[in-house]
């Protein structure tokens, strides 16, 4: 690993506040998209000459479009119930880290153009004009926000930040200073299907490599099937299960309990993605562009179900919006929950003992569970209260026989950041993701320490990608993070 030009943050010996530093993350945005990048999701290239115009003209069609918006820039009374509740502002120190700060950034604004006070008493009220430097700031400590939405847990009037940093992002965009990560990869997603740009004939290389792997490893026939036209259920996952680790893994882990389950299946190379960018950058458009693909690919392939992989923000877009950014899906079997998580899935054969599991099989592991954001605090699972925490503890220890959580405070609708969601899983951004990753590595090292934890699953490809990365710069090992589906997959006894 190269060394770093910054310095990992220090575990704390108790969980406080640090000394803040004004502006110390100032300038740590991420690359800004050139005009090649942009144009594929309908952005101007360059920022405008009129951008301020066009900036302010966009806010006020979010503040009519989206009413929880306004609500949110006129609610917050400075209370501080957010203050130490975000893992940037725990790893960088920066005071504009701070959700209520944070938040200041547009609020300023809103309040300069938007609001009688700030029109006539600017300063009286907080306000600001609009100036290049407000949208550097913008540019800057908005994507320094994995919309992780842990400071709305805590706050006692419910204000979203994700939903403020979705809106400054969008507006951004308009006026022509995107970020590159995410968007570059939502135009990957409209040219070839998937994030990674990974072309049909590469996915299907990659496929019967992998039923040749389980073959010599099981001496049974698993099926990874793509573009098969009738099969029962058609599986969009993030396209890093069709090649990284740990999350290929977890992808051999649905074949093998497709397999043991009787079920057909297909992937599709037209909606070889779950994830949708378009969430993170604030942009309806693009998201519904992005879910209308995974119905044409249901429509074509005449499939009767939906299910989605490993994958925290895509889970989230499905469950919270796939029905009215692509639906109605009423060509589908209603018996079925429309979409279904993989896990929902899995627990329900568990349930009905349609798998056999040998839990020593992973007895060389000892697990703790990572809740990832957008599941934890954006979705549910099943048909019961918490199914989003059960289901995938429950998969956990059917599978390993130790297995322990971590400090109640970090975990469930509490549970921190891995530090890399919210299209900030990029390089240009590592010493903030390495810093924002501080109170999750705090939590694990304690069920190290205490139970002598050796590996932490997660269900989330952002996630593990992020762990595999920062896991190292706290002393611990990339391999200590997997799937839970890698689990099941150890674990399943094969027909």
């Amino acid at each position: 690993m190269a060394k770093a030009n910054f310095a990992t943050p220090a575990f704390r010996p108790y969980p406080l506040i640090p000394a803040l530093q004004a502006d110390v993350m100032k300038g740590n945005g991420p690359f800004v998209a050139k005009p090649e990048i942009q144009k594929p999701l309908g952005y101007p290239g360059e920022l405008l000459d009129n951008w301020q115009e066009v900036a302010l003209a966009k806010m006020g069609e979010l503040l009519k479009k989206y009413r929880s918006l306004r609500v949110f820039l006129d609610a917050c009374v400075k209370c501080g119930a957010c203050t130490d509740k975000c893992h940037y502002l725990l790893g960088t120190a920066d005071p504009k880290n701070m959700p209520v700060a944070r938040q200041d950034l547009l609020r300023q604004v809103y309040r300069r153009y938007f609001t009688l006070g700030g029109k006539l008493f600017p300063k009286l009220v907080g306000a600001q004009d609009l100036t290049k430097e407000v949208l550097d700031d913008w540019y800057n400590y908005y994507h320094q926000c994995s919309q992780c939405r842990r400071c709305s847990v805590f706050c006692p009037y419910g204000i979203d930040t994700a939903e403020i940093s979705m809106a400054a992002r969008e507006i951004m965009a308009c006026v022509g200073k995107g970020q590159k990560y995410c968007n570059e990869i939502i135009g990957k997603v409209y040219k070839i299907g998937n994030n990674l740009g990974l072309p049909e004939p590469a996915l299907r290389d990659t496929l019967a490599g992998l039923e040749e792997d389980i073959k010599l490893d099981t001496d049974v026939d698993v099926r990874l099937p793509l573009d098969e036209a009738g099969a029962e259920i058609l599986v969009v996952t993030p396209s890093a299960d069709f090649f990284a680790e740990p999350h290929i893994d977890g992808l051999v882990g649905y074949a093998k309990v497709f397999h043991q389950a009787g079920i057909s299946w297909t992937l599709s190379s037209h909606a070889s993605e779950a994830a949708n960018f378009g969430m993170f950058i604030g942009s309806y458009d693009n998201m519904r562009r992005i879910a209308l693909r995974i119905r044409e690919a249901a429509l074509d392939l005449k499939v009767k179900r939906i299910v989605f992989g490993e994958c925290g923000h895509a889970w989230r877009v499905a469950y919270s919006f796939l029905n009215t950014l692509a639906g109605p899906f009423d060509f589908l079997d209603q018996r079925y929950p429309i979409p279904q998580h993989i896990c929902e899935f899995t627990y329900d054969l568990i349930q009905r003992g349609a798998l056999k599991l040998d839990k020593s099989a992973n007895d060389h592991r000892r697990m703790t569970f990572h809740d990832s954001c957008n599941v934890a605090r954006a979705s549910r699972m099943g048909n019961i209260p918490g199914g989003q925490f059960i289901i995938p503890r429950a998969i956990i220890k059917a599978t390993c026989n130790y297995y322990y959580d971590m400090p109640a405070d970090t975990i469930h609708d509490q549970t921190f950041c891995c530090g890399g969601g919210g299209g900030l899983l990029t390089d240009d951004l590592m010493e903030l993701r390495v810093k924002g990753a501080l109170p999750r590595m705090e939590a694990l090292k304690y069920v190290v320490d205490n139970h002598g934890v050796t590996h932490m699953a997660a269900i989330c490809a952002i996630c593990k990608s992020q762990f595999t990365k920062v896991l190292p710069f706290y002393g611990f090992q990339l391999d200590q993070i997997v799937s839970i589906h890698q689990l099941v997959s150890d674990a399943i006894i094969l027909k």
